[in-house]
């Protein structure tokens, strides 16, 4: 039998983690159409409403139903904005691992987002959810993801040599891919001991009912 992930909302002091729903979209395409997410990852260019629609409601619900991973918008408490993404792949339930990848929008960096809600994600899985490792990687060049990585309290494990694509512009404006080095970092739950006193206050999870 497969496991899943639960319907979740988790609250942080400043933020509110949540299910994507169909009001995200707008957000959800402007933000992914961002200089450095073209940069870093993957994400189709141009990212278009209709990617953002069939993000939230065909490959989120099925990455879930599937047991491999979980879709959360990160949205502030005070005002209901997207803030960013954040998002657990290549799940293991027998291992008990899952993978943590993070997306601010450009508005919200350099405000300790990505920090806070990586945190809160990280104690829900190693708390409630009894996972045993969750790993991050990070491209060799980008620094604020890694600097995320190490706020929270992760180890840095080594290097996947040759093992990332990098996007950067050509003189024409188009993207060329260019290979780089990934690091690999891990957090257990020993190694969250004390990682929550520099950041805010990131308790209390709820059951979020509404979503697919």
């Amino acid at each position: 039998m497969t496991s899943t992930f639960p319907n979740i909302s988790i609250s942080t002091e400043r933020l509110v983690l949540r299910p994507l729903d169909e009001d995200d979209v707008p957000a959800l395409a402007e933000m992914m159409n961002d200089e450095q997410v073209a940069a870093w990852t993957d994400v189709p260019q141009p990212f278009t409403e209709d990617g953002a629609r069939h993000w939230i409601t065909e490959y989120a619900p099925a990455e879930r139903a599937t047991g491999r991973g979980l879709d959360l918008a990160v949205t502030e408490f005070l005002t209901q904005r997207l803030v960013g993404i954040v998002q657990l792949t290549k799940t293991n339930w027998h291992i008990r691992s899952t993978e943590l990848s993070y997306i601010v929008a450009p508005w919200a960096r350099g405000e300790g987002y990505a920090s806070e809600a990586a945190l809160a994600t990280a104690q829900w899985l190693l708390g409630d959810q009894k996972l045993e490792r969750i790993e991050l990687r990070t491209a060799a060049d980008n620094t604020a993801s890694q600097q995320v990585a190490q706020k929270i309290g992760c180890i840095s494990e080594g290097v996947l040599r040759n093992a990332c694509i990098v996007h950067v512009r050509t003189e024409d404006g188009a993207w060329t891919d260019v290979r780089t080095d990934f690091i690999v970092w891990s957090l257990l739950p020993e190694d969250l001991e004390g990682a929550g006193e520099q950041l805010a206050d990131t308790g209390g999870f709820t059951s979020f009912s509404d979503w697919n």
